[in-house]
C-alpha cells in the first residue's frame, strides 16, 4: 500500500512475497482501508497455468534446476532510490526449485519471479540470464492473469506458492493503504 509522501512503488514488479526466505510465506491476506478515487488495482498471475503452458522440453530442463532468490539487489535499489543508507545491511537469500510442487494440491507451478530470482544455479550465467529472461516474460502473459479492483474493505487472500502479483501504481499522489497478514509457509519442494 502507498501513502501520499511515498515515491517508490515497492510492489511494482511481478513477485511472490519474500521468496528470498528459506521458508517463504504460504499466503497473504490484504484488507483495503483507504483507496484512491481511481487506480491502484493488483494483477495476479496463475503459476500453475504458467507451468502448464511451457513446452515439454522446457519442463524437462526446469524440472531438475534450482534458482537463487535474493532480496539484496531489489532492496539495495529501493534504498538508493529513497536515499536510505544501505552500507553494512545484509539481505536474506535462498535457493528453491524452479518448478515447485504445491504441498496441498500436488500440482506443479513455476517458482521464479522478476523481483527476487537472480540465478539458475545449474546453468552458466549467460544461459541462466536467458532462461530467466524468457520465464519473466512468460509469467506476465495476460492469459495467466486476473485483475483485482479494490473497493473499500475488500479482502484479497492469495496463495504465494502458486501465484505472483503486481501492484499497479497509477494513483500517485493519492493514498492506498490497508491491513496485511502474511501466513507462515513451508520450504519449497
Amino acid at each position: 500500500m502507498k501513502l501520499e509522501h511515498e515515491t517508490v512503488n515497492f510492489g511494482g514488479l511481478w513477485h511472490s512475497d519474500t521468496a528470498y526466505l528459506k521458508t517463504p510465506p504460504m499466503g497473504t491476506i490484504l484488507c483495503a482501508r483507504e483507496l484512491p478515487p481511481v487506480g491502484g488495482d493488483t494483477l495476479f498471475a496463475n503459476m500453475y497455468a504458467a507451468y502448464e503452458a511451457l513446452s515439454n522440453e522446457m519442463k524437462k530442463l526446469l524440472a531438475e534446476v534450482t534458482a537463487v532468490h535474493d532480496g539484496g539487489p531489489y532492496y539495495r535499489e529501493v534504498n538508493r532510490l529513497i536515499g536510505r543508507a544501505d552500507k553494512g545491511r545484509e539481505y536474506p537469500s535462498a535457493e528453491h526449485p524452479v518448478i515447485r510442487t504445491h504441498p496441498v494440491t500436488g500440482r506443479k507451478a513455476l517458482f521464479v519471479n522478476e523481483m527476487f530470482t537472480t540465478r539458475i544455479m545449474e546453468l552458466p550465467k549467460a544461459e541462466s540470464d536467458a532462461v530467466l529472461g524468457f520465464l519473466r516474460e512468460h509469467v506476465q502473459r495476460p492469459d495467466f492473469q486476473c485483475r483485482f479492483r479494490w473497493q473499500p474493505n475488500s479482502v484479497a487472500f492469495w496463495d504465494n506458492r502458486c501465484t505472483q502479483h503486481h501492484a499497479i501504481w497509477d494513483y500517485w499522489p493519492e493514498t492506498r493503504s490497508g491491513y496485511r497478514v502474511t501466513i507462515r509457509g513451508d520450504h519449497p519442494a
